[in-house]
Order: C-alpha cells, then structure tokens, then sequence
C-alpha cells in the first residue's frame, strides 16, 4: 500500500494562472497539481490535494492528516505569515512538512518574510514557480524513503 501525502493550498491559490501571472506564472493550481501528482506516482505515493481559502478547513484537513498520512506538503498563501492555527495543526503532525511557494516570499514586501510555517516545516521550496511542485513531491519521497 503506498503511503498518502497531503498537498494543502491556501488563500487565492484557486486564482492561480488568472492572479497576477508576473509574479505566480499562468499555469493554474490543477496543473501544479498534475505535476506534483506524476512526481508522486513515480515513487509509489499517493496524492491528496486540497485547496481551501478557510483556514480552519486547512486546520482540519491537518487534523485528518494526523496518523494516516505520511507527509504534508503545504503552500499557504497568505495564511504563511499570520496563520498560527495552521502552524499549530501542523506543528502536531508527526510527519516530514513541505513549506512551498511560487514566489520567493524574501524577496518581496516586507511583510511576507515572516513564515509562522516555516518553524514547524522539515523543508521549505521557495522561488522556483511551478518547477517547486515536483521539487517538493521528490523531497517528500526522499524524506520517507
């Protein structure tokens, strides 16, 4: 049986390909996806994808997460520099945690170098636009392997 990783998507993430294309690209969060999703198969994990822009349907999808999946790989939106029950839920989850975005965070405002996520996260991906999806699947696999 393959083990189960959980791809969480934040706030707006559901705009992708629409919301500012010069900073996020113009491939759509079901093709960011589809590329985590190959990355997975390949090595024998299933995907769970889910998008919310609630962050209590996030915290509870961690809460699900606990004892039957074995990785999370979350990209947080905006709810990476204030969302503190996220980073609760996820601080909770014993599992290797994936931090990801499209953008690098560091290098733009201020406010967005501040990760509440990123103290509870195994690994962050940051910068490298969709090529980060994969990235981050492959990181996962590695972590468990």
């Amino acid at each position: 049986m393959s083990m189960i990783v959980l791809l969480l998507s934040g706030p707006n993430l559901n705009l992708l390909g629409e919301r500012e294309p010069e900073i996020y690209g113009t491939a759509t969060l079901a093709d960011h996806v589809a590329a985590a999703q190959a990355v997975a198969e390949a090595h024998d994990l299933t995907l769970e994808h889910q998008q919310s822009n609630h962050e209590g349907d996030l915290v509870d999808a961690v809460h699900a997460a606990r004892g039957r999946c074995a990785a999370i790989v979350v990209n947080a939106g905006a709810l990476t520099h204030y969302g503190r029950s996220l980073q609760d839920a996820l601080a909770s989850f014993e599992g290797p945690i994936v931090e990801l975005h499209l953008s690098n965070p560091a290098a733009r405002e201020d406010w967005r170098t501040t990760s509440v996520i990123a103290p509870v996260a195994t690994a962050v991906i940051a910068g490298l636009g969709g090529h980060g999806y994969p990235m981050a699947l492959a990181a996962v696999a590695r972590l468990l392997a």
